[in-house]
């Protein structure tokens, strides 16, 4: 199909997804545990707006035309790669298909996809409403599976000819060694986090403070981007975990289909366990637990939202990923120290800060080495907005025009001219 017919397709697509959001809303809550009202809000609208970004991208991929240095014109193509592996993690099932698949379409590929294990039914049934608006059949294919075999087939398999991935660093290394081994399909991935959040003196206590707990609790703490490690400056310090303390005593963990709960349970059984093991690594370390710290309730993979203090950089649960609600509360002195302590962490994906200095905004985010940095702001995300990591956290952008680059080639295509009277 040309660009504008695939932007056409697409964009019935979204108007199919859009007529069915409560049905995708209640299968993400279900799979996922997600909070009912966050899923319908947040993540169904995420999907349309993306599929419709992308839609309208379609037919604006371009080539160039080249100022050569001798007697030959040049111009480039952007092709399709051809058929595009795409594993997406399970904390936002749906969101991750649709910033896989949009941008796969718009460039003119096909897919398949491999849903997390956790989490399959939104794929499932996303495949089907892409059917209901006229995707042809081999455009869209799910497979279910796990890891260790469904993914790795796709990653080593000799006809895929890219693949994108957003999940663990460890299962990152484990596509790159299969795109090695087989037919060194270009890969990109986005990984893990340990993302720092840093509140300085000038900062908006309430602000700063309604902040840190939507970068580190939404999503039950199960999001790569999570400002876990939230570092304040010693001048606002004692009153920041003051407020903090006394804000998350309304916060309400429960069952997702109640409208009152902030809070769902963990995705599943093992990380359930892993994220209450770093907790109880936490209180060994010495870390002294502020809020928190335990299950919550006896039944359901529910957890209390655990807020660490007097935590050391080199503590595990200041050091390691732990996708859960688990916060590191810690007090710093000056910008510089705040600057080599957000960059000491083998990741780089995201971080905030919160201040009214533009001088201190603008050098810490000039400093940090992350992939996006969020002024006074977090989870500012946006489908228009390149997403992606540096370091361990990745590479590749997921969102914005550049999400297409990792789904083209470029190829260029030159031919000579005699006797033209310029170059």
């Amino acid at each position: 199909m040309s660009g504008s017919e695939r932007g056409k397709v697409m964009a019935k697509y979204a108007e199919v997804v859009e007529r069915h959001a409560d049905e995708l809303a209640a299968l993400e809550s279900l799979d996922a545990g997600k909070p009912l009202a966050a899923a319908r809000a947040v993540d169904v609208g995420e999907c349309v707006g993306i599929l419709r970004y992308f839609a309208g991208a379609a037919d604006k991929i371009h080539g160039e035309t080249l100022k050569m240095s001798r007697q030959l014109q040049g111009y480039t193509l952007r092709e399709p790669l051809g058929v595009a592996g795409l594993i997406v993690p399970w904390n936002f099932p749906a969101i991750m298909f649709f910033s896989k698949v949009s941008p796969a379409l718009a460039a003119g590929c096909t897919v398949v996809v491999k849903p997390a294990e956790q989490t399959p039914l939104s794929a499932l049934f996303l495949a089907h409403l892409s059917k209901q608006a006229g995707v042809p059949d081999g455009v869209i294919n799910v497979v279910t599976g796990f890891g260790p075999t469904a993914g790795a087939a796709i990653s080593s398999h000799m006809d895929v000819d890219v693949v994108a991935f957003t999940g663990s660093t460890e299962v990152g290394r484990l596509i790159m060694e299969a795109s090695a081994k087989s037919n060194l399909k270009p890969v990109a991935l986005e990984l893990g986090g340990k993302s720092p959040f840093i509140v300085f003196d000038d900062a908006d206590l309430d602000k700063a403070v309604e902040l840190a707990i939507g970068g580190n609790f939404f999503n039950k703490g199960e999001a790569c981007v999570a400002g876990s490690r939230v570092f304040v400056q010693e001048g606002i310090y004692d009153r920041f975990e003051q407020k903090l303390a006394d804000t998350m005593k309304s916060w309400v963990v429960g069952d997702p289909f109640d409208p009152r709960v902030n809070q769902g349970p963990q995705v599943d059984k093992a990380q359930y366990e892993r994220v209450l093991g770093y907790i109880e690594q936490g209180k060994a370390e010495g870390a002294t637990v502020l809020t928190g710290g335990n299950p919550c309730g006896k039944k359901g993979y529910y957890i209390e939202p655990t807020i660490f203090t007097n935590v050391k950089d080199d503590m595990v649960i200041a050091r390691e990923e732990i996708f859960g609600p688990v916060m590191c509360l810690m007090k710093f002195k000056t910008v510089e120290e705040a600057i080599e302590r957000a960059n000491g962490t083998r990741y780089g994906l995201a971080a905030g800060l919160v201040t009214r200095d533009i001088d201190v905004a603008n050098r810490m985010a000039r400093s940090i080495r992350a992939g996006v940095v969020w002024v006074n702001c977090y989870f500012a995300m946006d489908r228009s907005c390149p997403f992606g990591g540096r370091k361990m956290s990745g590479f590749g952008k997921d969102d914005s025009m550049h999400a297409l680059d990792k789904f083209l080639a470029v190829k260029s295509v030159v031919t000579p001219v005699h006797g033209s009277p310029w170059f």
